[in-house]
């Protein structure tokens, strides 16, 4: 039999060598019930691997084009009715398509860009991973696996492993002042799954939700995925400004709020006690459901730090959303919620048929870290380092940007909200990233996407020395900005963020 056939590699040459005998079949010259050489014969005329025509010719027999018999050889088969047109492109593919034989639903809905990497990255509130205590981790996980792999690697309970949620509830009571129990927290693969499950609950296409100027647009598009119509509430030093929210409430029906009380996202600021118990007062008196977004509350620097509305709550209107990414790593992806027992059993229902279940080795892993008190020790000192970092970058910045920023340390966080004075913002943006540091402007935040002098540094995951030399950086990329006075006068109070 003659093929004539190149290619450089096993698994290109056995597609092309189906492919041969394929087409030999489709032009009659290898007929119905002739014998096909045998693999080795075959192998030694176009000098391959005997392994490759073997593969070849499994590959025509699961197609039916061969037939073969055990011992005895392979044989082509006949033809079935309309079951082998001639074409050339109907065998084994050698590569993926380069595109679809098929439509695609709507473009899915998300505002958050793919940046490419820089030296240092100072464009959120990242904690700094390389403080994670993983030889414990690793530790933990090995023994988790060893005393019950059956269990863990077998599937298992939806709202997640019972032993994490009992401690997530102790820590919840014990940091937080949260009254719950284990049956209260449903654990997810991070806060983001926890705000999409809870949309999905909730909402209804058409649905209003409030949510603030300023925000976290993940957590926004995961709203908007389910319908939701966003409508932006103002920030200012105090939090969300719920009296606009109760015009709002009284002038158009909302159907919840999302928010980040405890650190503004991206602000920082703390929503303010009064404030609080109006939000309660709004949610009872229109049915809002409010949706609390807790993401960092371990890292507190000054003063004691505000309880989270959850423990305010009586009516039932809190769900509560908070995660394990800042405290240990965002990698783990561990988030939870913690709500009454009926939102508990629709979010239940909705992440079988999404995800059915976490990593239970790796819940196991943490569990048996927060019962060992080691969660709790690590979240002190990494609390201790972003003090310290939290410090050095605000000395660093304002020894050599002093005149053109202005800086209030936060009471807590992983990052500063910093205000521009006669500064272009995304100028300077774009020069610091040439020099290899990345900030974020504060229209990134923006719910109308609007340019104002305010940018986000986040301060934790690079240490102290990094810190100093990336405000060095900025300091540089900042003097390569010309004057923008007449963006800084028009836009300098903090209502305005």
């Amino acid at each position: 039999m003659a093929l004539e056939l190149q290619a450089e590699d096993e698994g290109a040459l056995t597609v092309r060598i189906a492919g041969a005998l394929r087409e030999e079949i489709l032009r009659g010259r290898l007929r119905a019930g002739q014998r096909l050489p045998g693999s080795r014969t075959l192998a030694r005329q176009l000098g391959v691997n005997r392994n490759t025509i073997t593969a070849a010719y499994d590959a025509l027999d699961a197609e039916g084009w061969i037939r073969t018999e055990a011992a005895r050889g392979r044989w082509v088969s006949a033809p079935e009715e309309g079951a082998r047109p001639p074409r050339r492109d109907d065998g084994p593919r050698a590569a993926m398509p380069g595109r679809l034989g098929f439509g695609l639903g709507d473009e899915p809905i998300t505002s958050h860009p793919v940046v490419p990497s820089a030296t240092f990255d100072l464009s959120g509130g990242l904690p700094d991973v390389r403080l994670v205590p993983w030889t414990l981790l690793a530790r933990a996980y090995r023994r988790a696996l060893e005393r019950r792999a059956a269990r863990l690697l077998d599937y298992g309970p939806v709202e997640g492993l019972p032993e994490l949620r009992e401690q997530l509830a102790t820590m919840l009571a014990d940091a937080r002042g949260l009254a719950c129990s284990a049956d209260d927290v449903f654990v997810t693969r991070g806060s983001q799954m926890a705000l999409w499950l809870v949309g999905a609950a909730v909402l209804r296409p058409g649905d209003r939700v409030a949510v603030e100027a300023y925000g976290y647009r993940p957590a926004w598009d995961a709203l908007r995925a389910h319908g939701a119509e966003l409508v932006p509430v103002p920030v200012d030093d105090d939090g969300l400004d719920v009296a606009r929210l109760a015009e709002l409430a009284r002038r158009s029906e909302l159907r919840a709020v999302y928010l980040t009380p405890h650190h503004q996202y991206p602000t920082t600021v703390t929503l303010s006690g009064p404030r609080r118990l109006a939000l309660l007062d709004v949610a009872r008196a229109h049915r809002l459901a409010i949706v609390e977004d807790d993401y960092d509350h371990e890292f507190h620097y000054e003063g004691r730090p505000v309880l989270p509305l959850a423990t305010l709550d009586r009516g039932g209107h809190v769900i509560y959303v908070g995660t394990l990414s800042k405290v240990l790593a965002p990698g783990l992806r561990l988030g939870y919620v913690v709500a009454p027992a009926p939102l508990l059993r629709r979010l239940a229902v909705l992440r079988s048929t999404l995800d059915r279940q976490g990593d239970l080795a790796v819940e196991a892993a943490v569990a048996e870290l927060m019962e060992d008190g080691e969660v709790q020790r690590h979240a002190w000192r990494a609390r201790r380092s972003y003090l310290a970092r939290r410090d050095a970058l605000v000395e660093e910045l304002g020894s050599r940007l002093g005149d053109r920023l202005v800086l209030r340390p936060p009471s807590g966080g992983l990052a500063l909200w910093a205000q521009a004075l006669e500064l272009d913002v995304d100028q300077w943006v774009e020069q610091a990233a040439a020099l290899g540091v990345r900030i974020r402007p504060a229209r990134q935040f923006a719910f109308d996407g609007r340019r104002r002098p305010f940018v986000r540094m986040g301060f934790a995951r690079h240490d102290e020395g990094e810190l100093r030399r990336a405000a060095r950086r900025l300091a540089t990329a900042a003097s390569r900005v010309p004057s923008s006075r007449g963006e800084a006068l028009s836009d300098r109070a903090s209502s305005d963020r």
